[in-house]
C-alpha cells in the first residue's frame, strides 16, 4: 500500500490540500433526524450520512437514499442503544450483544467485555446487507459510539469490520491520527496497527477524525452557550483542518417534542449542529479557508479502482 500521507495526492488533489468529509451521524435513528439530515444531503450542505439500519425509523432513510443514489450514505455499524426511553435491538439472534432487556448495550464497555467476536462479524453483516437489499447503494461504513475501536478496554472488533469492508469494497471510518496519540504510545501503537490491518485489506480509511468539541454547559441558566458560541467554536474547528483528509461529524437533527421524547437530556445541541451546517458564515470560512469538500464515494471509487 501506499504511504499514509498521500491519500489526497490519491484521490487526484494537489499536495497539502485540505480535504474535509462533512459526515451527518445518525440517519434513521428517528423522524427527527431523518428530516434534518435529508434536507442538509439534498441541498449539498453535507458530504456524506450514515445509517442506524437496526432503529424504527430506518426505513424511511433506506427510501430517501434508494431514491437519491447519487448522494453518499453509508452503514453506521451499531453496537449500542444509548437512550433510557429509546432502544434499539440486533437484527440477528445473538446473545452477546444483548443486555437483559434484549436490547443494545448501553455503553461500549458492555460491548468490548461481553460481545463474541462471531456474534459481531454476523451482525455488522446483516446491517449492511438490509440497507443493500433496500436499494441505498451504500458508500462507507463507520461505527455508533465508537464501539468497534477497542479504546475502553483494549478489546476490539476491527478484524471483523474490515473483513466486511473488504469483501464489499467499502473504506471504513478509521483515523490514522487522533488527537493526543503522539504523548500516547499504547494508543499511537493502536492505531498504527490498525491501519497497517486496513491497508493490508486494501480499505480505505481517513488521516484523522473530529467532531464539533462542544459541550452544552449550564442548560437552562445563564451560563448556557448561545448558537453564536457554538458556531465560534465550530469555525475554529475549520481553520484548524491540516492537510489531508478529515471527516468532521456531526449529528443534525430537528429539535422538538419528538427528539426530546426520545433522547435522555433536552438540549438544543442537535438542532445547532444542523444550524451549522448551513450557516453563512460557516459556508464562507470553508470557502476562505480553502478547504475541499470529499465525499465517501471518492474513497470507493479508488479502494474498488473506478473512477466516475
Amino acid at each position: 500500500m501506499t504511504a499514509p500521507s498521500d491519500l489526497i495526492e490519491r484521490l487526484g488533489h494537489a499536495p497539502g490540500t485540505r480535504g474535509i468529509i462533512l459526515n451527518a451521524d445518525d440517519f434513521g435513528m428517528c423522524h427527527a433526524a431523518n428530516v434534518a439530515i435529508a434536507e442538509l444531503l439534498d441541498a449539498g450542505l453535507v458530504d456524506s450520512a450514515t445509517i442506524m439500519v437496526p432503529c424504527s425509523w430506518s426505513p424511511e432513510a433506506f427510501a430517501f437514499a434508494a431514491s437519491r443514489t447519487d448522494l453518499d450514505v453509508g452503514v453506521h455499524l451499531v453496537l449500542t442503544s444509548e437512550w433510557t426511553r429509546y432502544r434499539w435491538r440486533p437484527l440477528t439472534a445473538a446473545a452477546s450483544l444483548i443486555d437483559g432487556d434484549g436490547f443494545f448495550p448501553v455503553d461500549v464497555v458492555a460491548v468490548e467485555t461481553r460481545a463474541a467476536y462471531d456474534e459481531v462479524a454476523a451482525e455488522i453483516a446483516a446491517q449492511l446487507r438490509t440497507a443493500l437489499d433496500a436499494g441505498v447503494d451504500v458508500t462507507h461504513l463507520d461505527n455508533h459510539m465508537g464501539s468497534v475501536y477497542g479504546l475502553a478496554t483494549g478489546r476490539d472488533f476491527l478484524e471483523q469490520v474490515f473483513a466486511l469492508a473488504a469483501a464489499n469494497g467499502l473504506p471504513f471510518r478509521l483515523p490514522r491520527r487522533m488527537d493526543g496519540a503522539e504523548s500516547d504510545a499504547e494508543l499511537r501503537d493502536k492505531l498504527a496497527r490498525a491501519a497497517a490491518a486496513a491497508d493490508s485489506l486494501g480499505v480505505e480509511i481517513i488521516d484523522r477524525l473530529w467532531s464539533h468539541p462542544f459541550e452544552l454547559v449550564g442548560e437552562g441558566t445563564a451560563a448556557e452557550e448561545t448558537y453564536e458560541q457554538v458556531r465560534d467554536g465550530f469555525v475554529t474547528l475549520l481553520r484548524a483542518v491540516p492537510a489531508g483528509v478529515t471527516e468532521i461529524y456531526l449529528h443534525p437533527m430537528v429539535d422538538g417534542e419528538e427528539l426530546r421524547a426520545a433522547v435522555d437530556f433536552a438540549s438544543p445541541k442537535r438542532e445547532f449542529e444542523r444550524r451549522l451546517l448551513a450557516d453563512p458564515v460557516v459556508l464562507r470560512v470553508i470557502e476562505d479557508e480553502g478547504l475541499v469538500r470529499i465525499g465517501w464515494r471518492a474513497l470507493r471509487d479508488l479502494q474498488r479502482g473506478t473512477t466516475r
